[in-house]
């Protein structure tokens, strides 16, 4: 309805364009740059990312203020910890949305025919832009909104959907069994007692993702023929079993993938996100939805598929007995190309991740003359001299996902675009864990402080 609805609005606005002048002379009046909000947007960001720049390159080791053990165990309450632009709250003033107050905004954003208060569409573009909009720019984004709003029904994902999208939706579906939502709607329990609804969500979620993970893998790769659980197996070997290898050596290889993919500490993008979910005492299945929202980021969980595409692209155009001087060239030439190489450097980690050792040692053990491990291999002597050579790289070692995608291709697990999953179905173990103790020890909402940029000028000015 809402699609029908943005369309036949979009009919009669094309109408009375017609009427002035030429559908031609609609389409550019919709698409100029002072109503198309994307157009504004093109205009802005140089200007902020300069400024940006400008701040970190002159102050970037300005410090912003001290961190206490108070703040670190109170879920970060009054840590300066975030840029966020679109709005500053005041202790005092309360919110401001880019600078204005909200007396502010509902004097100036505009407002429908029939009423005062500002349109959602008019802050938006305030939000984005900084800039008061016209009433012209908010009737042109108000359509544009209703154009885009057609959404798909949740159990009629395409099965070109990506597995994580799939994956995430799967957890959503299963939160209607929460124990937690279930309890905490019937207030009937002392927040001393949290602990206890959680814990029986975070093992029923941990006991449902391999089956909800294999359900997808089969659904999209495997023509929908699902294999059931098999009691008798173990959590590593059925999750295998269910995706459909059950050779030896691929349960093994599962066990140790889960294992040393489970957790690593709660300041990485997925885990965080979990926490900080659950710190609103949002359910298990709600707060890791969120962490494999996060963990599909190329810059997180998705990298482990990049890695083995990569390492395909150079078998592809260099073969599989590439030698080392040529893996250097195609090295320097993906970096200088602008992209990274997959599979190298960490946030934290300043070594050879251990979790890269134990898949080595894994692969030297039972696959040691496979060529894509080969390839691996001499990756791990090219690549961190060609990157401590770049001077940019403060670890130029190989990480987790340097050598997964490898051992997953070798057993005929070889859809690339899968490997999130699996991390995501790993990682149910560490912050599923991990939200228990959250509960069990009552951490606290997680709400650090943000400023903006002008608040940071005005910092600098007094700290001169």
């Amino acid at each position: 309805m809402v699609v029908f609805r943005s369309l036949s609005a979009i009919s009669r606005l094309r109408s009375r364009a017609v009427q002035q002048s030429s559908l031609s002379n609609y389409v550019r009046w919709l698409h100029s740059s002072e109503l198309d909000l994307k157009s504004q947007m093109q205009e802005i960001i140089p200007e902020q990312q300069e400024r940006l720049k400008k701040l970190k390159s002159e102050h970037g080791k300005v410090p912003v203020g001290n961190i206490t053990v108070d703040m670190v165990l109170g879920g970060m309450r009054g840590m300066t910890g975030l840029l966020w632009e679109t709005s500053l709250l005041d202790a005092d003033e309360g919110i401001r949305f880019r600078g204005m107050s909200i007396p502010e905004c509902q004097k100036v954003l505009p407002s429908a025919q029939s009423g005062e208060e500002p349109l959602p569409e008019g802050l938006l573009w305030l939000l984005l832009t900084g800039k008061v909009p016209t009433k012209e720019q908010v009737n042109a984004l108000s359509k544009e909104l209703a154009h885009r709003a057609a959404v798909p029904a949740i159990d009629a994902l395409p099965s070109t959907a990506h597995p994580m999208t799939q994956f995430a939706s799967g957890v959503m579906a299963l939160q209607v069994q929460s124990e937690f939502q279930k309890a905490y709607e019937q207030g009937d329990i002392h927040k001393s007692r949290y602990w206890e609804p959680t814990f029986e969500d975070a093992l029923n979620l941990i006991a449902r993702v391999p089956v909800v993970a294999s359900y997808v893998y089969r659904r999209m790769y495997k023509d929908g023929s699902i294999i059931p659980l098999d009691d008798s197996l173990d959590y590593g070997a059925n999750f295998s079993h269910m995706l459909g290898y059950d050779s030896p050596q691929m349960k093994e290889l599962m066990r140790l993938y889960v294992t040393i993919h489970s957790d690593h500490e709660g300041g990485n993008v997925s885990a965080h996100a979990g926490h900080l979910v659950g710190s609103a005492l949002s359910d298990p299945y709600l707060s890791f939805a969120a962490a494999l929202n996060g963990l599909a980021g190329p810059l997180h969980g998705l990298a482990n598929q990049e890695v083995l595409l990569w390492i395909k692209s150079v078998v592809e155009e260099c073969g599989e007995n590439i030698s080392k001087e040529q893996l250097k060239d195609y090295v320097w030439k993906t970096l200088n190309s602008g992209k990274v190489v997959p599979g190298y450097g960490h946030g934290v980690l300043r070594k050879t991740d251990p979790r890269y050792v134990c898949q080595r040692e894994f692969a030297l053990k039972h696959l040691p003359d496979d060529p894509l491990f080969q390839l691996v291999s001499k990756l791990y002597e090219v690549v961190p001299p060609i990157l401590t050579e770049l001077g940019k790289v403060k670890n130029p070692w190989p990480n987790v996902d340097a050598h997964s995608g490898v051992l997953l291709n070798y057993y005929g697990l070889t859809e690339a675009r899968y490997y999130t999953v699996l991390f995501g179905v790993s990682r149910s173990l560490g912050i599923c864990s991990q939200l228990i103790w959250d509960r069990a020890l009552g951490l606290p909402l997680e709400r650090p402080k943000s400023v903006n940029m002008d608040w940071l000028d005005n910092f600098m000015l007094l700290n001169r």
